[in-house]
């Protein structure tokens, strides 16, 4: 049961298409979120998102120590969704924490996982053009580093555009994979 890398721009469906690939992976998903509710508008985000998988997903919020997170979570949860990496790197900046140190043991988490499937979710942000600021280079630069040797180590990776998943490395998802629910729309 390998683990999965979905990549993806702003609002352009991974996290839907990431949901549907954990519901198939198993019986006993988690949803493991990185994202620190700061101000009213990202407190209202969160609830409404809880609020659409709580008949779905075990949640854990978890902004820094995401390897703990997996290890537990793994221990109860047969799939777990991490949604996202380029939010948990912005996390680890801002609290002034080593990203390499925190990147080399998420690789040695994932690598010992072998009882759950993990799905990450992340940010493609080096499409664009190169920033002109250096502290949003090291972002990008960090992030890249951290796609890169995830991907890696995953079965599968997808890029998703417009809803619809191309495939990076590994195979095709299943056609059900594919449709979009409801909420989604």
């Amino acid at each position: 049961m390998g683990h999965i890398l979905v990549l993806g721009g702003a609002r352009s469906g991974k996290t839907g298409f990431a949901e549907r690939l954990t519901m198939r992976a198993g019986a006993r998903p988690a949803y493991l979120a990185t994202a620190q509710a700061l101000d009213a508008e990202m407190r209202e985000r969160v609830e409404s998102h809880k609020q659409q998988r709580a008949q779905v997903f075990a949640t854990i919020e978890e902004p820094l120590r995401l390897s703990a997170a997996i290890a537990r979570a793994a221990k109860s949860h047969d799939a777990i969704l991490v949604d996202c990496l380029t939010l948990w790197i912005t996390n680890l900046i801002v609290a002034n924490e080593n990203v390499a140190t925190a990147v080399d043991e998420l690789l040695a988490t994932l690598s010992a996982t072998t009882a759950a499937r993990v799905i990450l979710v992340s940010n493609e942000v080096g499409l664009g053009i190169v920033p002109d600021n250096a502290m949003a280079r090291m972002f990008r630069d960090l992030a890249g580093s951290a796609h890169q040797r995830i991907a890696e180590i995953c079965d599968d990776a997808y890029f998703v555009v417009a809803g619809l998943p191309l495939v990076l490395k590994g195979s095709a998802p299943e056609a059900e994979v594919l449709q979009r629910r409801v909420h989604e729309a």
